[in-house]
């Protein structure tokens, strides 16, 4: 929703006293206001105090902040269209390991990462990845035993492993090629 801030609350003020199943009258008795002023507010043509807000939200029942709720809605996406993510280089790069970043938010949003992974018959097993935080593995294609810390798993299409990325982890064995994976990467923060 866009709109000023004064007719954002007073689309959300109407939207919770027509939920709540109240009247203008009733509302503007609960909260002391006169009905002339409720409808100035309900009609964007008056900017409410905090006062009045909280008078509002104690008459509806609601947090204050309810009556705020499509204020500065504008908030960064990234669309990738399908084959169109960014080839990144990695430690795997150099022995056959395909990373496709999906896309990745800027700045202090930028807390996931997902990159598609992609291992083929040029591929090799790689020494043990270790990164901060916390990594999601999705298998879409092929199998193979992947390793964290201590424990090895077999993943197939379908299976997820999420694990916190300090520990040693990565791809021990290629079982059946080609194996594509989608690995999202929480960071901390």
């Amino acid at each position: 929703m866009s709109g000023t801030l004064e007719e954002i609350i007073a689309q959300r003020t109407k939207e919770y006293r027509q939920a709540a199943g109240l009247s203008a009258t009733v509302l503007a008795r609960r909260t002391g206001l006169s009905k002339a002023m409720l409808s100035k507010i309900e009609n964007a043509q008056t900017s409410c105090s905090l006062t009045t807000l909280a008078r509002l939200a104690e008459g509806l029942e609601i947090p204050v902040t309810a009556l705020f709720r499509g204020v500065d809605v504008e908030s960064e996406a990234v669309f990738t269209p399908a084959g169109h993510g960014a080839e990144i280089v990695r430690r795997g790069t150099r022995i056959g390991h395909r990373y496709q970043l999906l896309g990745a938010l800027r700045g202090v949003h930028r807390r996931l990462e997902p990159v598609l992974v992609t291992l083929t018959e040029s591929s090799e097993v790689f020494p043990l990845f270790q990164h901060p935080g916390t990594e999601c593995l999705y298998m879409l294609e092929g199998v193979m035993v992947y390793g964290h810390g201590s424990s090895s798993y077999t993943l197939t299409p379908g299976d997820c492993l999420q694990f916190d990325g300090a520990g040693p982890h990565g791809p021990q064995r290629l079982i059946e090629l080609p194996i594509r994976f989608l690995s999202v990467t929480a960071w901390p923060g």
